[in-house]
């Protein structure tokens, strides 16, 4: 089934950039339909020009992310992509010694992206609210990865296991509160999300023949909305 989101905005152009953006795919991926666009008038002349858009990836395009990412992999060289662990190793042994002699790390490479764990009595203090914590550092190990290297270098990193559980948590709530919309009828806004969280809720509720999400608000204070069908 194709993925569908829904996006607004106040021209059809914006909304449409927002639901590339979300999709983070371009626009010869997807198939766009507008479905709703609320007008100014004398009697509403207050309120905002609305525009919602239907964009559905099509069904190529998977396959054809999947053969770009596969492509970027291959350009990644072996001797970047050695020297960036080495140089995560050396950050990551000077930094985590001054929090605490009770965390352990391990870096390792596979598939052509360097995945970091940090585990230990004290590493719960790295996650930070929410992942904040761990996403900054995921950042900073990212820059020290692809300093000065031509290859672009992916680097994810866990921290006690956290996405994981993280992850697991967002697909039971999706799962609550799509029960809750579909019982109810009425759309749920949830909180504020990293794009990783709101993928997350999207993946796990695309199937879905009751309900679908769609994205709305901006950068930190992104949401997801799960609506009835």
């Amino acid at each position: 089934m194709p993925k569908s989101i829904i996006s607004e905005g106040k021209t059809s152009i914006e909304a449409i950039e927002k639901g590339l953006k979300e999709l983070n795919v371009s626009k010869n991926q997807v198939e766009i339909r507008i479905i709703e666009e609320k007008k100014k008038s004398f009697f509403n002349i207050l309120e905002p020009h609305v525009v919602k858009v239907e964009i559905t990836l099509k069904e190529d395009a998977t396959e054809t992310t999947h053969k770009e990412k596969h492509t970027e992999k291959r350009e990644v060289r072996e001797e970047d992509i050695n020297s960036s662990k080495i140089a995560i190793e050396d950050f990551l042994n000077k930094f985590l010694m001054e929090i605490s002699d009770q965390i352990t790390y391990n870096v390792e490479i596979n598939e052509n992206i360097i995945h970091v764990t940090i585990d230990g009595e004290n590493s719960t203090k790295l996650i930070g609210y929410r992942g904040e914590s761990l996403n900054s550092l995921q950042v900073i190990l990212s820059t020290i990865a692809n300093k000065g290297k031509e290859s672009n270098i992916k680097v994810i990193l866990d921290i006690g296991n956290y996405k994981e559980t993280r992850k697991k948590t967002l697909e039971e709530l999706a799962e609550k509160v799509g029960r809750n919309v579909m019982k109810t009828g009425k759309s749920i806004t949830l909180e504020p999300m990293t794009a990783y969280e709101r993928k997350i809720i999207h993946t796990k509720l695309q199937d879905s023949e009751f309900v679908k999400t769609y994205s709305i608000g901006e950068d930190d204070k992104r949401r997801v909305v799960i609506a009835k069908k």
